[in-house]
């Protein structure tokens, strides 16, 4: 066999079981750069002229294809039946892609987890900090004096009598606002602005309960 004919049946070959559309750039890839570019530009025209190809043209580029005359004809029952393999295999292709879908997800979560001595040395780091933390506690109850009844009843009392006078002098300064805002031609916001008063709601406040 010549080296053209080398050329022409690896190229046939190669269309005829892959039976798709390819540009002879695509065949030279393709077919590993074993012939060189320009014979199998050569064998692609060739195979053309002698109908084994079919030649499609696109501005400068040509597309080929095996001409499908070349495979034999093929009965109803055998399409039937690769119809009813091509069904059975996308589901079994399906049903493995969900399994691996799974086992994918679980190999991410075993990745996550803690090993066993990764999970002993975490133990032991909580242990020193709950240590640390009971010691802190007991310096700090240590450190606290108890408080008498008799300053409880004295912060309580002190404090009724803030939030009293809080409430008073709050209701006075409403009036006196009020009382002025009769005679005042702009709005109560616009009063509050000019006159520098800050009110509770601005500051966030909010007059405890007793």
């Amino acid at each position: 066999m010549g080296k053209e004919d080398k050329v022409e049946t690896d190229v046939y070959e190669y269309m005829k079981i892959q039976n798709r559309p390819y540009s002879a750039a695509d065949v030279f890839s393709n077919l590993h750069k074993v012939h060189g570019k320009t014979a199998v530009v050569k064998a692609m025209e060739t195979l053309a002229v002698d109908k084994k190809l079919i030649e499609k043209a696109y501005g400068k580029s040509k597309i080929y294809v095996i001409n499908q005359n070349e495979f034999p004809e093929v009965s109803d029952l055998e399409i039937t039946k690769l119809e009813e393999d091509i069904k059975l295999w996308t589901e079994k292709c399906e049903t493995s892609q969900s399994e691996l879908k799974l086992i994918k997800a679980s190999l991410r979560t075993h990745l996550s987890s803690l090993t066993t001595e990764g999970a002993k040395s975490k133990v032991n780091q909580l242990q020193k900090e709950v240590e640390q933390l009971k010691e802190r506690l007991t310096k700090a109850k240590q450190s606290t004096k108890d408080i008498s009844e008799e300053d409880k009843k004295n912060i309580y009392k002190n404090h009724k009598q803030f939030v009293s006078h809080w409430k008073k002098r709050k209701r006075m300064t409403t009036d006196l606002m009020e009382a002025v805002l009769e005679g005042y031609p702009k709005s109560k916001k616009v009063f509050i602005e000019e006159v520098g008063i800050e009110t509770d709601e601005e500051c966030n406040a909010k007059i405890p309960e007793v």
